[in-house]
């Protein structure tokens, strides 16, 4: 892989020349696994370098682990936090690794329909809870993870080197031949090690280091666009002792969801877990973010529009302390943009593009993104030369970004090089605006609001004739006056 396609070392791989072909990935999480899988058709070794050591499969039951009792990986704090893994990344997982939905459910992740299953406010409405049009599974970050690993180190081409840190690359502002690794607790003065690579990339997530190592080879860093709103939250994890969430009363909801907006800005989501537990989150803008203590985090769900999770809260058991995160800006660095840039390195999953994680998008666009690997490496029309497939990985974000950084933008408080509205957001602003209030109440407008939020179908079906015409010239119709705590019969 290259940047302007004179060298041809990489692109024969892609055409059954993987003889001698190495790649690493840097970061062995959800995004790093998923790129090892797909480049492990492509050379003859992957190597994944991860920062971490990953706790030991005991036996088949570890995926069932008490989400309560877990220890996070200290490269992932946020896995204290609510992972939800949409649709538009559960069609991508399974169309990378088939049967792995099919895993998952066996493992006792929690599968979640919308609207049915989620007592959910949002701009002053309650929806209603008609049948499904799309669902989401909320288990832990923890137990995805660890499937996927499985499926992933199950392949002999791939090996992971665990405890060892990446601290920079091999190579110059042509091209980078390798890493640099230093084990872990070795300290600055650790003795550094090089491993040599025909390609790297850079899997390590929101606290990337890449900017840095590019230009200490003499490259030129990505211009980076940021939204950050101040948003931060705080988790704990409690068991329903109320019958008001469970899975078992065919009319039973199985969490809350309250949206935040630019007038209601507290937002709140209770989730199942794969043990049975529900993990409870607040979130909240800068200036007044949820407490980490446990007291005062109760008394918080007081902020919100209605009582009924502060209720649920009071005479629910807790089981975790409450966990705080604050890093919550969006990020997009942009590697396709022109630039003294190396062949032979490309960025994925959080370190291409982080959002907000308070949308879920994550897992999801890790997925779609080594979907997008895959068909760039594969696509026999096409050199694979390195800003091709970066690319391929940034158009494989942009719809999460236009998402999470077009809602964001519009919050109190927000700030950033990219968090200025233009005169066209405001145009399809407006017809967002109507989309919102006709999804609480609108099975046809819901449906299209759901499977673009899903990334299951692109924005571009919130536009299609039988929507256009509900939103453009339909009212908003009644909803619940009051948190809908049964199923309705109906059409989603």
């Amino acid at each position: 892989m290259n940047s302007g396609g004179a060298d041809s070392r990489w692109e024969s791989a892609g055409s059954g020349g993987s003889a001698g072909r190495h790649a690493v990935v840097v970061g062995g999480s959800l995004a790093g696994l998923l790129a090892a899988h797909v480049l492990a058709g492509h050379a003859q070794r992957v190597t994944i370098v991860e920062r971490d050591r990953f706790p030991a499969d005991a036996d088949a039951d570890a995926a069932r682990s008490t989400f309560a009792g877990t220890a996070p990986r200290p490269g992932v704090p946020q896995s204290r936090h609510p992972h939800v893994l949409l649709e538009g990344g559960q069609l991508a997982l399974e169309a990378l690794l088939p049967g792995f939905m099919e895993d998952l459910r066996a493992a006792g992740a929690p599968r979640v329909g919308m609207p049915e299953d989620i007592v959910q406010w949002q701009s002053g409405r309650w929806f209603r809870r008609v049948p499904a049009s799309t669902h989401i599974h909320t288990g832990s970050r923890a137990q995805i993870e660890r499937l996927i690993r499985r499926r992933v180190l199950a392949n002999p081409s791939v090996t992971l080197v665990e405890g060892t840190e990446t601290v920079g690359l091999l190579g110059d502002a042509s091209r980078v031949r390798g890493v640099l690794l230093r084990e872990r607790g070795d300290g600055a003065r650790g003795e550094q090690r090089a491993l040599a690579a025909d390609l790297v990339v850079d899997a390590s997530g929101r606290g990337t280091k890449a900017p840095r190592w590019l230009t200490a080879v003499g490259a030129e860093a990505p211009h980076e666009e940021t939204i950050d709103t101040g948003l931060a939250y705080a988790s704990r994890v409690y068991r329903d002792t109320t019958g008001t969430l469970g899975a078992d009363a065919s009319a039973a909801a199985l969490g809350f969801y309250v949206v935040p907006n630019p007038d209601q800005p507290y937002g709140v989501v209770v989730l199942p877990l794969e043990d049975g537990t529900h993990l409870a989150t607040f979130s909240g803008l800068r200036g007044d973010e949820p407490p980490t203590d446990e007291e005062e985090f109760e008394t918080y769900a007081k902020r919100l529009p209605h009582p009924v999770v502060h209720r649920w809260m009071r005479d629910a058991e807790p089981l975790s302390p409450v966990s705080g995160f604050r890093r919550t800006a969006n990020v997009r660095r942009r590697y396709d943009l022109p630039g003294r840039r190396p062949a032979g390195f490309l960025a994925t999953g959080d370190a291409l593009c982080t959002f907000n994680p308070v949308y879920g998008q994550g897992m999801a666009v890790a997925a779609l993104s080594a979907v997008a690997l895959r068909d760039a490496l594969a696509d026999p029309r096409r050199t694979p030369t390195t800003r091709r497939v970066q690319k391929a990985l940034l158009a494989a974000s942009r719809q999460a970004w236009d998402i999470s950084a077009g809602a964001d933008k519009k919050m109190p408080g927000a700030v950033g090089n990219a968090a200025v509205v233009r005169p066209a957001d405001r145009v399809a602003g407006w017809y967002l605006r109507r989309v919102q209030e006709r999804t609480p109440g609108d099975p046809v407008v819901g449906r299209a609001f759901r499977s673009a939020l899903t990334l299951k179908e692109p924005l571009s079906a919130l536009f299609a004739p039988k929507v256009a015409r509900a939103v453009l010239f339909g009212p908003a119709l009644p909803t619940p006056e009051e948190p809908p705590l049964t199923r309705e019969d109906g059409d989603a």
